[in-house]
């Protein structure tokens, strides 16, 4: 899997991704991430990547030609056409779905805009997916960008030590993960749920499964609409108080 990022600050997100499981990853070659910074393509003498917008209005737009020749240099070592994410608040809202789609990408360039965004004559022909983190604003794409590769690094094998992680936790089956615990059993007067101790696998995946649903109901329940349960965990649901 190989990550390229169009940025102006290739250090911001170099810095970040280079530490904990990512970085790991990347020692291990599981993954390549690379910053491309745009203003090593600007086409004047000051280097600068951004202007006056047309129309009037406040802020600088970044130029479409620094941003259309950063991306052909990533293009041109590409075997195939790479998928081009724009991180803008107007795009569709990243989900585990989404990541799971992405992860599937041989080569994934992300497009980090700043100031008042990128002219939209590029975006129109580099540009396939338009991606926000959430409904609000940031000065740039660069943490969106970090958010995604994030998620989207963990899907890939070998990545987590435990495979099976990242399969079975938040937003498996649209239901939240159950709550988990440690050492010692009893921590200030709250002991473990007797059922993680009991050493029947069935009945904890049963209990953690309940847990998921009971959870995602109090928490997302709007998640629960596309969530799969049995008649029996409706009727669970429909019959807890707690909830």
């Amino acid at each position: 899997m190989n990550f390229h990022i169009l940025t102006l600050f290739p250090d911001m997100v170099m810095d970040g991704l280079n530490t904990s499981i990512i970085g790991r990853a990347i020692a291990n070659k599981l993954l390549t991430i690379e910053a491309v910074n745009i203003r090593d393509f600007a086409v004047n003498k000051h280097n600068r990547v951004d202007d006056y917008t047309y129309g009037g209005g406040a802020g600088m737009l970044m130029q479409a030609e620094p941003v259309y020749l950063a991306y052909k240099s990533i293009e041109e070592k590409c075997e195939k056409m790479p998928r081009v994410i724009y991180l803008s608040p107007q795009g569709k809202t990243f989900s585990q779905e989404m990541a799971e789609e992405f992860a599937k990408e041989e080569e994934l360039i992300f497009l980090c805009g700043h100031y008042e965004g990128i002219d939209e004559r590029v975006l129109e022909d580099i540009v396939t997916d338009y991606v926000s983190i959430g409904d609000y604003v940031l000065t740039g794409g660069e943490l969106p960008s970090m958010v995604m590769i994030d998620a989207i690094s963990r899907l890939i094998p070998g990545v987590l030590h435990n495979n099976v992680s990242a399969e079975f936790e938040t937003f498996q089956d649209n239901l939240l993960e159950y709550p988990q615990y440690t050492r010692p059993e009893e921590w200030r007067g709250k002991k473990v749920p007797e059922i993680l101790l009991s050493g029947h696998h069935a009945n904890i995946e049963k209990w953690r499964r309940e847990q998921s649903i009971i959870r995602t109901a109090k928490a997302r329940p709007d998640l629960l609409e596309k969530a799969k349960l049995t008649e029996k965990e409706k009727k669970m649901l429909a019959n807890n108080s707690e909830i």
